[in-house]
């Protein structure tokens, strides 16, 4: 009898061990700081700041020039938009191309014109560039994307 109640106790603990694994496995990534790109009102990117760079990558060439491109960046410790917010182009050497500065607000969204970087990219053509945010919480700034 004790045995039988034994091997129930261990078949439970088990059970429940797996359920929580594999709930953590799609839990949302808490902690971290993430981030949403849209092009218009369609998501194409989203990340966490841990993902590897190489999932990072931003395929502007469906792309018109009166499109807009919508990031949304959450700091995991005020869980909402960051003060003080910029984002920037740069080529592989961190020379900036060109600076977009956001006002805070309540609204994550900041918006920039696809025309502005769709001209950058032709004038830098021999260039690898790159979108960084950077923000009172995140000073040393975050990569977003590399612009393909």
């Amino acid at each position: 009898m004790k045995h039988i109640k034994f091997y129930q106790a261990f078949i439970g603990l088990f059970t429940l061990i797996t359920l929580s694994f594999t709930e953590s496995g799609f839990a949302s990534k808490f902690g971290l700081d993430g981030y949403e790109i849209y092009l218009n009102n369609k998501l194409i990117l989203k990340q966490y700041v841990n993902q590897p760079l190489n999932l990072r990558v931003l395929q502007l060439t469906k792309a018109n020039e009166s499109d807009e491109l919508r990031i949304k960046y959450n700091h995991c410790q005020t869980k909402g938009p960051g003060t003080g917010r910029s984002l920037t182009l740069q080529d592989e050497k961190g020379n900036t191309l060109k600076k977009w500065d956001f006002a805070d607000a309540s609204d994550f969204a900041m918006v920039i014109p696809v025309k502005d970087l769709l001209q950058l990219e032709k004038k830098n053509n021999n260039h690898e560039l790159s979108l960084h945010y950077t923000s009172r919480e995140r000073p040393n700034g975050e990569m977003l994307a590399m612009l393909k």
